[in-house]
């Protein structure tokens, strides 16, 4: 076999390439964990951003983990469209997709109607 300075015999190299872990499967491994994390998050759709902002709500890390607790539990009771309440928020939340689909302040409260959803939590 002919080799030139400084290159690798084929066969050494083939050898090296089975030893590392295949660029698919660790893309593979690092997209389904981002998928996990994402599922496990709640996100605001644009309405509801805008919403909250006109608002003046704030979108804090409690507030995210007190409204990924109530889809858990709406989940586990098969609701797919729900109210999250407390004292001086509302959320209208799509429980399958963990997406606000719009909020509201305790003064937009007093009046309105919610409509289209099959279970509510309470904060």
């Amino acid at each position: 076999m002919i080799e030139r300075v400084g290159q690798q015999p084929l066969s050494t190299v083939h050898s090296q390439r089975q030893e590392t872990s295949s660029p698919g499967a660790s893309f593979d491994a690092a997209l389904r964990q981002q998928m996990q994390v994402q599922e496990s998050q709640v996100s605001f759709s644009k309405h509801a951003m805008a919403r909250a902002e006109e608002r003046g709500i704030q979108v804090t890390t409690d507030l995210l983990e007190k409204l990924h607790g109530s889809v858990e539990k709406a989940q586990a009771k098969g609701a797919t469209n729900i109210l999250a309440l407390d004292s001086s928020l509302a959320f209208i939340i799509n429980v399958p997709n963990s997406r606000v689909i719009t909020t509201m302040s305790q003064d937009e409260m007093k009046e309105n109607i919610f409509t289209n959803i099959d279970g509510a939590v309470i904060l």
